[in-house]
């Protein structure tokens, strides 16, 4: 959906930063909600899953230009909900699938937010020879902007496939 509906979007209105980031990064929600559940075991399928979206979407100059900042961008990406949430449970704060009754969706935010500050500062750093020094801070804000709003949606999509599975389960 990402790279089908949204980018085609994106890249009428902010042609020059449609390369590095996207408004509204399914992804991310993705990375967020695979790593509570599974926690360090998700980076593995994450990792593949990233690799195949690339060689799925990305044409073969893409990939030729940027190959070195890719395998980093993929593996800082990948694990950057896995930091979130590591760093959350050193804080006293262990949010990861089974340590509560209830899901917490206000902890899933949270992490959605600090995994995405950290892929945001991640990926800026990772392409900042790619990225000209004056669009360095719209790129930051856009992966900001893009991760979280992956998670908000993909955890609204959450909650209302919990919803329906609680209904089926009385029906």
């Amino acid at each position: 959906m990402t790279d089908l509906l949204i980018a085609p979007f994106q890249r009428r209105f902010l042609p020059e930063t449609t390369v590095f980031a996207s408004l509204i990064y399914l992804p991310h929600g993705v990375r967020v909600l695979a790593t509570w559940a599974f926690g360090w075991k998700a980076v593995p399928g994450l990792l593949a899953g990233t690799v195949c979206s690339i060689s799925l979407f990305s044409s073969d100059h893409e990939v030729a230009y940027l190959s070195p900042q890719i395998i980093e961008g993929v593996v800082l990406g990948s694990v950057s909900a896995l930091l979130a949430f590591e760093f959350a449970r050193l804080s006293g704060h262990n949010l990861y699938a089974g340590q509560e009754r209830r899901l917490s969706w206000q902890g899933m935010i949270i992490i959605g937010a600090l995994s995405s500050v950290i892929n945001a500062i991640g990926q800026t750093v990772i392409y900042s020879g790619l990225i000209g020094f004056e669009d360095l801070g719209e790129v930051l804000v856009m992966y900001a902007i893009g991760d979280l709003a992956g998670v908000v949606l993909c955890m609204i999509a959450l909650m209302f496939v919990f919803r329906w599975l609680r209904l089926r389960s009385l029906s």
